[in-house]
């Protein structure tokens, strides 16, 4: 028998010649299963790399479409929230092992967006501040810095606390307060 497509029937018959050999000169077959590496059977993990496309879809194109992708995995919306955050699952919120990830693709947004904001910062010149149009591109300017400021992942304060984010910074200086008994003491005559 060929190796291609068979119908049921000569599947059948042919499983019947291995199981049964007419003669004894052909070995009995055995059906044995293929252990394959990846997820066994009923594991529910989700995979890593899934785990990051969800989270950047989320980033990317909206919660919604992140929610309607992990629907066709058969994985929860709050298994997908999650995955937004760079968590693995929602038991291990605080911990962002795919935080990269969204970092990632947060800045990819980022350049583009300050890409479109040079743009209509470049075409907002004096002639078309006289007319109509700039009200139009400092909105868009406008709306470019916001999705910059959206988007832009968050800075950590530096090293122990201090702000190194621009702002102002405030560093105060208490001064030891010492006993009496640490002054050395001279005795006046009156």
């Amino acid at each position: 028998m060929g190796m291609g497509i068979v119908s049921d029937k000569e599947f059948d018959s042919a499983l019947t010649d291995c199981v049964n050999p007419k003669p004894k000169s052909i070995p009995v077959a055995q059906i044995v299963d293929i252990t394959r590496p990846g997820r066994k059977e009923g594991d529910v993990n989700v995979p890593d790399s899934l785990r990051q496309i969800i989270g950047e879809t989320s980033v990317t194109d909206g919660r919604q479409e992140a929610v309607a992708l992990a629907k066709n995995f058969g994985i929860s919306p709050s298994a997908a929230s999650a995955y937004a955050h760079g968590a693995t699952s929602t038991a291990s919120y605080d911990e962002q092992p795919n935080r990269n990830t969204i970092v990632s693709a947060k800045e990819r947004i980022a350049k583009r967006a300050r890409a479109k904001l040079m743009l209509a910062l470049t075409n907002l010149t004096p002639d078309k501040l006289a007319s109509a149009k700039a009200r139009d591109i400092a909105g868009i300017a406008r709306d470019m810095s916001q999705v910059i400021k959206n988007v832009e992942p968050e800075q950590a304060n530096g090293v122990g606390g201090v702000n190194t984010g621009g702002g102002p910074a405030f560093v105060f200086y208490a001064p030891q307060q010492r006993e009496e008994s640490t002054y050395q003491v001279i005795q006046a005559k009156d």
